[in-house]
């Protein structure tokens, strides 16, 4: 049931909703024809990650894209005790991790296809504006 409603909102609620389950984002993927982008960050510590996520993920243009074109996922690594995370989102992050961001980089956005494949990523902070990364992020997932 839960997955149906996350579909749902992906379907026909166009704007940008963070997972934190890569799995269920596959899904949602697979049933709605999108992208999977993904977001390695530490919130509350790696301020380029806080730049990324303030300049780029949260603008008007890449909400606007991602809300039509892609399933979000965000993997924190947060490091302060009163921003801690579940264990089983713990859990689930460090498993993304060493599937797609096994070096540990901050900030790092994977982009896949709807089975996992990578098909572009980005290491630390984009020098674009957030237009440019959208079209970055449009161009490679047309490919």
């Amino acid at each position: 049931m839960k997955l149906l409603f996350i579909s749902f909102l992906y379907l026909f609620v166009p704007s940008a909703i963070w997972l934190g389950n890569f799995d269920e984002a596959l899904k949602v993927s697979r049933e709605t024809h999108k992208q999977v982008l993904i977001n390695f960050s530490g919130s509350d510590w790696c301020g380029p990650c806080i730049r990324l996520r303030k300049e780029i993920l949260e603008t008007e243009a890449f909400e606007k894209y991602a809300g039509q074109h892609l399933v979000l996922v965000r993997a924190d690594f947060p490091r302060q005790k009163k921003n801690r995370l579940s264990a089983e989102q713990t859990r689930l992050n460090e498993a993304l991790a060493e599937r797609y961001n096994p070096d540990g980089k901050f900030p790092f956005t994977v982009l896949t296809d709807e089975r996992g494949k990578v098909i572009r990523s980005w290491d630390g902070f984009p020098q674009e504006r957030p237009e440019e990364f959208v079209q970055q992020v449009a161009k490679s997932a047309t490919k």
